[in-house]
């Protein structure tokens, strides 16, 4: 059993981690992709431009001879990749280029031939023909990436490309990344929230249910309709709960009668002969009566009519008290000589007193009684319910013939100590309380005159306390300045009750 005092450890929803794990990888991502654009994409960047001024190099070279191609394709290269190119002859005449600065270029190509302009520049690779450089241009203040050298035919070049155009490129993409990863986060956020509850709301009912099981309340299920793992493990949950009540209702009563059957055998020889002795004491006052009026019968006593129906009336009367204790007998005996056994099933308390309510409404408005019970709820309770309406009826019967004063019966059912307990209040004299503990005696009455004024036996309470008994539950009575209460207790799961 758990400690309701123990403390628990505060649950993670699902639901939050999940959303915070997907978050997190995105972030992850992103954040890669941040440090992967800082400190690899400039070095990407320049390796294309490279690879893009080793291929217009293979074709200048391969072109060099022919005028009007070479023309045209220095020009589309000019166009499409902001690259400028320059051929001079062996002497380093200008011969051709698709730049505007055709003599600054000119000056450069031969000034790095001469080794003027070394200063200027950082060789990145280099060759016996040609040489791979990134230079500064004082007069413009930018720096450029470039090849110089000599082509087969022995032409001179120069092939430059500004390095500004790869570091703006490299911002640009940078801050679009940015935008985009943004975009991208607030977009998955949404997504992941949704997908997320989505999938974590199944598990939730689940738990629920699971909950609900433990306080043995089987009459919950899985009603989702997903068509996975969870949708199957729903089904195996509604399965097994349906197990466990069907196995718990067996085991409760095999144990209540485990519990019983000790008992009842050391109980049976004294039963007996205190039933003996208590049905030859309450047999022998209608049996006197009727033994004197019939004899008056006989002995013509009563001659004329109304006389003889009176006498006839009273043993009538007699008799019907007699059977009415036979019957009572009987079902006391047959209860606490264990001759059935108790059906523990799962039943609405209820809708049992309401029905009991509306038997009885009859001779509580004849003897203008009003009675009180106002739930609408169902409350689930294990029991023998053929057993426990027999409860509430003596109660009900026995508040009905006490009642006095305001004549008001109140009826209540609330949970007290884990238990569902029962009370019927009736308003009129208490019971005294030396005598509370024994009117549960077989055929124990605290007012004779009045319990034989409407026919009682003193069966009643003893048969109620038998039943209870035979439950493993308890019942009792109280007294109030206004009244008198009976209670009775029953199993029930922790949702069996709004409190």
């Amino acid at each position: 059993m758990i400690n309701d005092n123990t403390k628990k450890k505060p649950i993670r929803k699902l639901r939050t981690q999940l959303i915070l794990i997907m978050l997190g990888l995105i972030v992850a991502f992103f954040v890669i992709g941040e440090i992967a654009i800082s400190g690899f994409l400039g070095k990407y960047y320049r390796n294309q431009r490279i690879m893009s001024l080793n291929q217009v190099y293979g074709i200048i070279n391969e072109l060099a001879d022919r005028d009007e191609e070479f023309t045209a394709e220095i020009n589309r290269i000019a166009a499409e990749s902001n690259i400028q190119i320059l051929v001079t002859d062996a002497d380093f005449m200008m011969s051709r280029t698709n730049s505007v600065n055709a003599m600054d270029l000119a000056a450069r190509l031969f000034g790095y031939y001469t080794g003027l302009f070394n200063e200027d520049m950082t060789i990145l690779d280099q060759t016996n023909t040609r040489c791979l450089q990134i230079s500064e241009d004082r007069f413009n203040h930018l720096n450029y990436l470039e090849m110089w050298g000599q082509l087969d035919n022995g032409e001179w070049f120069l092939i430059r490309t500004p390095m500004e155009n790869m570091t703006e490129a490299v911002q640009i993409t940078r801050l679009f990344y940015t935008a985009i990863g943004l975009v991208v986060l607030a977009l998955s956020t949404v997504i992941v929230y949704f997908m997320g509850k989505r999938l974590t709301d199944p598990v939730m009912r689940l738990s629920e249910l699971s909950r609900r099981m433990a306080d043995q309340d089987f009459s919950a299920r899985y009603e989702g309709n997903c068509r996975n793992e969870i949708g199957v493990l729903g089904e195996n949950f509604n399965t097994m709960s349906a197990e466990l009540e069907k196995a718990i209702s067996e085991l409760k009563s095999a144990n209540l009668e485990l519990q019983k059957d000790n008992a009842e055998k050391a109980r049976i020889d004294d039963m007996r002969r205190e039933f003996l002795n208590n049905v030859s004491h309450e047999l022998k006052t209608p049996l006197a009566l009727i033994q004197g009026y019939a004899e008056g019968l006989k002995d013509g006593i009563a001659e004329d009519p109304d006389s003889r129906d009176f006498y006839c009336d009273v043993i009538m009367d007699e008799t019907e008290k007699m059977n009415r204790l036979v019957r009572q007998l009987l079902t006391l005996n047959r209860i606490e000589y264990g001759g059935e056994a108790v059906s523990m099933e799962r039943f609405d308390l209820c809708a049992l007193i309401r029905g009991v309510v509306e038997r009885m409404k009859l001779p509580a408005e004849q003897g203008g009684i009003t009675i009180f019970f106002d739930r609408k709820d169902p409350v689930w309770v294990w029991g023998d319910e053929f057993g426990i309406e027999e409860v509430v009826t003596n109660y009900l019967s026995n508040a009905i013939n006490h009642a006095d004063g305001e004549k008001r019966i109140t009826i209540s059912v609330g949970r007290e100590h884990g238990r569902v307990k029962t009370t019927v209040f009736n308003t009129g004299k208490p019971i005294p309380e030396a005598e509370l503990s024994r009117i549960w005696e077989t055929f124990y009455k605290v007012d004779k005159a009045r319990t034989r004024a409407y026919g009682g036996t003193g069966l009643g309470l003893s048969i109620v306390k038998a039943i209870l008994e035979r439950h493993g539950q308890s019942c009792g009575a109280q007294s109030f300045a206004d009244g008198t209460a009976f209670w009775f207790t029953l199993d029930g799961g922790k949702h069996s009750v709004v409190e």
